[in-house]
Formats: structure tokens, sequence, C-alpha cells
């Protein structure tokens, strides 16, 4: 009884195994070796495993070191002091890379804390902190000097801002305000404001410059400070006091105007447009609503001249509704139920109803009202996307497809996320392009590879790109049986053609080519033609697909078609034509969309100009093709074909073939 008691005892006294230790092992290994990048990885395993040790984050940081990796190292360096804040020797590492890679601010503060400690690193850290602290101090009295001679506007702005990195906030906050005070058109400044005010505890004022700057004019300042603000839409008392700070800011007014309206606050929806009105003679918008309160209350004499302001303006469909709100003849066909917006929280049905007729340039006014009452609605930036795209506003289209892809919902998501990278793809000024595709045919019994690299510039205003090339045509024999008869081209040209080409932009699936460059074979036959060729090819394409095509939500009957008439110089000046056409179903993907499958049926032709015996057949089949992750496409056909044109007795007019090939492409935009 004693030894079991003994046993059990040992048992409970045995510590738990360390469930990171196998790893570290690894990681210890590898470092050894010097092989940091494997090492690298085990520290981060070993994180996974055991995330509240500091030892793991420093030896981690430390072999980001070797490999040059110091931004991934300060931050391995931060996650061990915040675990151990008393270590003063991972802090003091902390501080160093903070100061290298940018974080003047952070490194002050920290050696400001290690300064104050005891130890070794105590006098090294003073004398960091005063390096990075005097420079300040001496700036901040300069520029106070400055101010006492002049009150000028850049020297509150940059005294506010040294003042800041030295943690002086009340000092930051009193001359960003100053300097907002002195140039109320220098929106950027709110978020400054709002950064440092939400640093000394006046968060409620920091939310109200956020939203002043959320709705301003300038863009980039408006984007900004709406990834900082909370998800909720404000109040309208939030409203006011935003548009006591930024009386001028007229977008922020007229959704304030608009937020009244929609509660039913005529009087003070009217006294908010009737500012906009005096402060923004070209605010057509604005001048017609004020013009139809005041019209609907039966205030005609009171509407005339603002609807007259309306009617003489550039916005015929504004106009439109003006003559119609004053029964006059419209100035184009009137579409007879067009709806007309009265209160902004009918704008989402108004813009439904719009895209369900097609009034698309309706759909997308109604929806930018939609987005101002609502700025998180993700649904109505995806809708926002989807109709500008139609509209070949394809600028606004992406803008509106990024915004989108941050939505919750992964649906909207998703949808916004594809849309963004094939719609960002086309209208990127600069872009990448690769594609490969091996196959094996049992008809030559012989790997065929073909594959092409394009580097294409775009030019917004004119419907062409020029582009860099490099093709590859080869396959594994280089040849094929001496009767065989065939033209080089029609098999593989055992070459790298480099060249620089135009193309035009997709038209409704067609578009147009050419390039001229040199053809350099890496393989060469004794006898054979020059090791280096010009090479000049050109042609025409139509490609369309119906129906469900290969994607991650479709499924369900489809047909496609391609379409190509390609010149080439190098070979007799020759013209060959090619359609490729499937039909057939598309099956749904798995639960992840990682994979699908399509079965369908061939029906290709071959043609060429010259009417060479090789290059005219057609050709039909079943096939089948699988989509994996990352776009790859794995196909299997199977073809009975018929030459064309009398073939001499050099092969049989008809032929059997089984092709089995793999197609993979991506983009990359700069």
């Amino acid at each position: 009884m004693l030894s079991i008691l003994l046993v059990w005892l040992g048992m409970q006294a045995t510590p738990p195994a360390d469930p990171a230790f196998a790893t570290l092992d690894r990681a210890y290994i590898a470092l050894k070796a010097k092989d940091y990048d494997a090492a690298a990885r085990a520290f981060r395993e070993a994180i996974r495993l055991a995330p509240d040790r500091p030892a793991i984050y420093t030896d981690l940081a430390y072999t980001l070191l070797k490999t040059g990796e110091n931004v991934a190292a300060r931050d391995a360096f931060h996650e061990a002091m915040l675990l151990d804040p008393a270590n003063a020797s991972v802090a003091m590492e902390y501080a160093f890379l903070a100061y290298e890679t940018g974080g003047k601010v952070t490194a002050r503060r920290v050696f400001d804390r290690l300064r104050h400690m005891p130890g070794p690193p105590q006098a090294t850290a003073e004398q960091a902190f005063q390096n990075i602290d005097r420079p300040l101090d001496e700036g901040i009295m300069r520029w106070k000097s400055a101010l006492a001679q002049s009150d000028s506007f850049s020297a509150h702005e940059e005294l506010a801002k040294l003042a800041e990195q030295r943690d002086d906030l009340a000092l930051a906050a009193q001359e960003f305000e100053r300097a907002w005070a002195l140039r109320p058109t220098a929106r950027n400044l709110l978020l400054d404001l709002a950064r440092v005010w939400k640093a000394i505890g006046r968060s409620e004022d920091s939310s109200i410059a956020l939203l002043a700057a959320s709705r301003c004019d300038e863009a980039r300042t408006a984007e900004r400070a709406r990834a900082l603000m909370p998800a909720r839409y404000p109040y309208v008392y939030e409203f006011q006091k935003a548009l006591a700070l930024d009386p001028a800011n007229y977008e922020l007014r007229r959704e304030l105007a608009y937020l009244h309206l929609a509660m039913g606050q005529k009087a003070e929806a009217e006294r908010e447009f009737e500012r906009l009105v005096r402060d923004t003679p070209n605010d057509l918008l604005s001048a017609a609503q004020l013009g139809f309160l005041r019209l609907g209350r039966g205030e005609k004499s009171a509407a005339m001249p603002l609807l007259e302001r309306v009617l003489a303006g550039g916005d015929n469909d504004l106009a439109d509704r003006a003559r119609a709100a004053l029964a006059l003849p419209q100035s184009l066909k009137k579409r007879a139920d067009e709806p007309r917006v009265s209160v902004p929280l009918e704008a989402k049905d108004l813009a439904d109803r719009s895209l369900e007729k097609g009034y698309l340039r309706d759909a997308l006014k109604y929806l930018v009202i939609a987005n101002e009452n609502d700025p998180v609605d993700f649904r109505v930036m995806l809708k926002l996307g989807w109709t500008s795209n139609i509209l070949h506003q394809d600028d606004e289209a992406v803008r509106w497809f990024g915004l989108a892809r941050r939505s919750p919902d992964p649906q909207i998501a998703n949808e916004a996320a594809t849309a963004y990278r094939n719609l960002r793809s086309q209208t990127s000024r600069f872009r990448t392009t690769a594609w490969m595709y091996p196959f094996y045919s049992t008809r030559w019994k012989d790997v065929f590879a073909y594959g092409q690299v394009k580097s294409e510039m775009r030019f917004a205003s004119v419907p062409v790109r020029l582009y860099i090339s490099t093709r590859f045509i080869g396959d594994t024999r280089g040849s094929t049986t001496p009767t065989a008869g065939l033209g080089p081209q029609f098999l593989s040209e055992s070459s790298v053609i480099a060249g620089l080409g135009i193309a035009t932009s997709n038209w409704h699936g067609a578009f147009g080519w050419f390039e001229a460059g040199e053809a350099m074979k890496y393989r060469q036959k004794p006898g054979g033609d020059r090791l280096m060729t010009p090479d000049y090819r050109g042609g025409v394409s139509f490609n369309k697909g119906f129906g469900q095509l290969l994607a991650k939500s479709s499924h369900g009957l489809f047909a496609e078609t391609n379409n190509d008439g390609i010149f080439v110089s190098r070979f007799q000046n020759d013209t060959l034509l090619y359609s490729q056409n499937r039909a057939g179903y598309t099956f749904a993907a798995n639960e992840s969309g990682s994979f699908q499958a399509q079965v369908f049926s061939n029906a290709n032709l071959t043609a060429d100009v010259q009417r060479q015996p090789w290059a005219n057949f057609a050709e039909a089949g079943p096939g089948i093709r699988f989509r994996f992750p990352q776009g790859l496409l794995l196909t299997a056909s199977v073809f009975r074909g018929a030459y064309l044109v009398p073939q001499g007795g050099e092969r049989h007019p008809n032929f059997w073939d089984v092709r089995i090939g793999i197609w993979y492409a991506f983009t990359a935009i700069h």
C-alpha cells in the first residue's frame, strides 16, 4: 500500500510535458546549422504551441536579425517585452530596432522607461533617450521663438508635431487647434486633432473630428477617417458638433439635412439646405431639394427661383425632376414609371426598382444617396460596384468593390474580392500576366509546351496597350516521323520568342494584337535554320462563354467558343485559323470551392490561308476538365479527326488523338 502511495505521489510531482519541447529542439538544431529560415519557422511554431513564453519570442527575434528581417525582429522583441516588462535587455533591443525602423516616438518612450530602471542598461538608455529628446526640445524652442515673432500656420503645425513626438500632448493639442483656426481648409489637421484628443482623453471630441474629416472633399483624408470611425452611424448631435468644428464642410451639412428628412424633421432639414444654397451656389442638388420642400408646402413663389436655377444647370436628370414637380414638359421622353426620390430611406428601394427596369444611371444616383446615409452598408457598396462596372466607370467600380470586400458577410466579401481582383487587373496601369500549357498527345506520342510571360502598360484614354513578351514553344522530342510532312509551326518551333507588341482592349470578348521580335532556337539541328530569326506575328481573337462557367457558385449547362486568326511571318507568311468550341455541364464545387469539374463535347476546326495539307482538319470528341486551387486546370479529351484537304498518301485521312494537358495562369498588378 505504501509503495502504491509513493508511486502516486511521484506521478503528481512529475511536471507536465513541455508541448513545445520537440519543436524548440528542432529550432536550435537548425540554428546551430545556420539554417536560419528553418529555425525561424520552428520558433514560430513553438510560439503557437506556447504563446506565453517570452524567451521563444526573444530567440525568434535574434534569428530574424540574422536574416536581415529587422521589422519582424522588432515585432518579436515587442511581444517578448509585453510578456516580460522587467527584462531591460529585451526592451533595449526593441527600442533600438524601433528607432531604426522609423518608430522614433516609440523608441523614445521605451528609452525613457529604461533610464529610470536600475541596472547596466540605464546609462545606455539615458544616452539614447537624450539623443532623441534633445533635438525635439531644441526644435520646440525654435518654433516657439518663431511664433513670438509671427503667428504663422506652418509654425503652429510644426510645433504641434514636435510636441506630439515628445509626448507633450497638451501642447500638441493646443498648437493643432491654433493651426486649424488659422487654416480651416487644411482638413488633414482634423486627423491630427482626432489622434491627439483621443490620446489626452477627449474621446468624444476625437470622434467629432473624425466625423468631420470623413465627410470632407479631400478623398485621401476622408478615406483615412472612415477607416478609424466606429461601425455605427453617427447621431444628429454628432453631426451638429462636427459642423461647429468645420462649418464650411458642405458634404457634412448635406448629409445632416438628409438625415433630418429621413427622421421627418423637415424644418431642421430646410434650415440646413438654406445654408447650403447660400454658401455653395453651385450645389444644384441642395437647391432642388429646398425647392421641393417649399413647393410641397405651397410656397411656389419661394420655390421658383431655386427650381429655375436647377432648370438652368447642367444636370439633365435633376432638371427633369424639377420639371415634373412644376408640371412642365420634359426635355426628353419621360418614362411613365420613373421613380422620384423623396427621402433618403427610400433610396435603396428605388435603386433596386431602377436596376430591375434597367435604369442604371438612376440606380447609381439612388445607391450613392443610400451610401451617404449608411456608409457601412456593404451590400449597397457591392451594388455600386456592379452598377459602375456596367456603366463602364471601371475606376469607380474598383473603388466600391475594394470597400465591399471588407464586409463581415462572407458572401458579400468573397463576391466583392473576386470582382475587385478581376477588374483591377484590367484597369491597372501596369500588369504582368503569365500562362503555361503543357500537354501530351497520343497522336504524336510527344509532350508539347506553350507559354508566355507578358508585361503590359495601359493608357487610360486610349483603347490599346503596349507590352513586352517572352513566348516559349517547344516539345520533348523536337521532331516527328520523316514521312509526316508537317510544317514546323504545327507541332513545335523549339524556340523562345522575345518581342514588343501592341494589343487593343477587350471589346465584348474580341481583341487584336501585333508584335515584332526575335525567335531564339534552343535546339539546333545540323544544317537547320539560323539560331536567331526575326519574328513578326499578330492576329485577332474572339472568346466568349455562356451559361454556368467554372466558378465557385455556379453549376449547370455551359458553352464556350475560342476563335483565333494568327499571322506568322517566319513560316512563309502563313495565316492560321483556329476555332475551338465546347458545350457541356458544370458540376457544383465542393464546400470550400477549391475543386470543380466539367464534362463537355469538343468541336474544333483548324485551317490556313495557304491550304497546306497538315493545317486543315476538323475534330470532335468528349472531354472532362477539373479546376483545382489557385486556378489550375487539368483537361483530358478524346478526339476523332478528319483532314479537309487531300494528304497525298503522307497521312491517313482520319485520326484518333487523346490529349491531356494542364493550364495555369496568373496576373501580377504593379
